[in-house]
């Protein structure tokens, strides 16, 4: 017969079972699989994919990756894909704040780790971490070149286009072209003639194209995000009024780099953000978290200013491109 100490016993044993079980089974996996989702095709998410393969690669761990093509049903598609495959953690930039939800969370019922980088969601509790730039510093910082720019070169005043993504991401775009908004009204004389969205470089080139047409006033235009920032260049150039118009725009690519360095005199200055640091910093919490450690809720990477002004700065960045390939 079992006698009372023998029942205390194995409760004991039963309950520190459950509390080491888990342990067990997140330091268990041995190569542990992590899904890579971007949304788009442009030069930061590419680099964002690198900073990811690279960690993966330092962590053993295989990365599968997938792009949404900015389509939420896809992304919805592809996690329910890799939910079924039994991935070990998702990596993300979320599409969108509240309709990525969904699916994310049914990842996490099935007990996957999930990540955000770039961009996340807004529903508390989804996301186990997020790694991020400030979209606000994004803009402050570029508005800040742009008000030195406008008071020293355009005396004082400036009529401003605006390419931004409202319709793809509301809460960075208006906190890019709002901080940039922000900072370069300081000490000069703004009037916005036109925004419009604009992300992709195909359709950013005939957005800024129809609003220089429609707004030959205009002589400054800033774009919010990479592709916004290639087509308004173009766009510049089509229209043939380089050192008319001149443009400020948002992240660093090889492209916008040589934009800075080209005698051309249109792009003016960009903000770069470190994607392939958010990248590789999202894979790392993911295999943290896979063998139970804490980490950091959210985390933000600094931006840095690239100005026709700093060449020394722009060809470090060059440098700095090329050896990530």
């Amino acid at each position: 017969m079992t006698n009372r100490r023998s029942i205390v016993w194995l409760g004991v044993l039963a309950t520190a079972a459950a509390v080491v079980a888990p342990l067990q089974l997140a330091h268990a996996v041995e190569k542990p699989v992590i899904a890579g989702i971007v949304f788009q095709q442009d030069i930061y998410m590419k680099t964002v994919l690198a900073g990811m393969r690279a960690a993966a690669k330092e962590g053993n761990a295989e990365l599968l990756e997938a792009n949404s093509d900015n389509k939420v049903e896809k992304e919805a598609q592809i996690i329910d894909t890799f939910i079924a495959r039994g991935v070990n953690a998702i990596v993300i930039t979320a599409l969108h704040q509240r309709n990525s939800v969904a699916a994310l969370e049914r990842a996490r019922e099935k007990g996957i780790t999930v990540i955000a980088v770039g961009s996340s969601v807004d529903k508390a509790g989804v996301v186990q971490s997020f790694k991020k730039s400030s979209d606000k510093d994004i803009g402050l910082s570029t508005g800040t070149a742009a008000s030195k720019f406008i008071s020293e070169k355009l005396g004082g005043k400036a009529n401003v286009a605006i390419l931004a993504f409202k319709s793809l991401l509301p809460g960075q775009s208006n906190d890019r072209t709002g901080g940039f908004m922000e900072n370069a009204a300081k000490g000069t004389q703004l009037k916005v003639l036109a925004e419009q969205d604009a992300w992709l470089p195909e359709k950013a080139v005939a957005v800024a194209g129809d609003i220089l047409t429609a707004n030959p006033d205009v002589n400054v235009i800033y774009a919010a995000n990479e592709g916004g920032t290639v087509g308004a260049m173009q766009a510049v150039k089509n229209a043939g009024k380089e050192g008319k118009v001149f443009v400020f725009g948002t992240d660093g690519s090889e492209q916008l780099v040589r934009g800075l360095l080209a005698s051309d005199n249109v792009l003016q200055a960009t903000t770069a953000q470190q994607p392939f640091v958010v990248g590789s910093l999202g894979v790392r919490d993911a295999l943290a978290v896979l063998k139970g450690k804490a980490v950091k809720a959210e985390e933000t990477v600094p931006v840095q200013l690239l100005s026709r002004t700093d060449k020394p700065t722009v060809e470090a960045f060059l440098k700095q491109q090329h050896s990530l390939k």
